[in-house]
């Protein structure tokens, strides 16, 4: 969008936005083949303190650090899957069995679940964690062995907390399977 004001038949002062976004007053000449030539700026002193005051540099933002932190663990009879978050929920970096190349049954075995840990663990620490809250949801083989992966990797457990969902006889159970 730009404004323009006729100062004389020849010249015009235009009002325009430069690349930074910031208003801009220029004097365009009239030249003799036709086309517009642009003279020079005009800036007031007053406006120019007024944009050298008003820029904003970006700062380069950091690693966010992280102290304290939740492990969420779930273990199902075909994989097993650990997401650590901070304390707000926020995740920091997850793993899963799957994702480590066990394939079929081998996913849920105790020492795919000791993989995963170790891997999860190496993923967050240069977010500076150093205790977690466990939690842990489901049936599967690896529900001990995350927790001592965790611990091992060098982690102060401060809770260890069973959050499968148990149903009060909610909805009908599956049909048994024909074998």
């Amino acid at each position: 969008m730009t404004e323009e004001k006729k100062k004389n038949s020849d010249n015009k002062v235009v009002d325009s936005l430069n690349v930074k976004g910031e208003k801009e007053r220029a004097v365009i000449k009239k030249a003799d083949n036709g086309k517009d030539k642009e003279v020079g700026n005009i800036e007031d002193s007053a406006n120019k303190e007024v944009a050298n005051s008003s820029s904003v540099t970006k700062k380069k933002k950091g690693k966010k650090m992280v102290y304290k932190g939740q492990a969420h663990i779930k273990c199902t009879y075909n994989n097993t899957v650990i997401t650590i978050t901070d304390t707000n929920g926020a995740t920091l970096g997850w793993s899963s069995a799957g994702l480590l190349g066990f394939k079929g049954a081998k996913k849920s075995t105790p020492f795919a679940a000791t993989k995963v840990a170790a891997d999860v663990s190496e993923k967050v620490k240069k977010f500076g964690l150093k205790e977690l809250m466990v939690f842990i949801k489901g049936v599967g083989g690896g529900r001990e062995s995350t927790v001592r992966g965790l611990a091992g990797a060098g982690f102060d457990i401060l809770l260890i907390k069973d959050v499968t969902p148990i149903p009060h006889n909610g909805c009908r159970r599956r049909r048994p399977r024909r074998v």
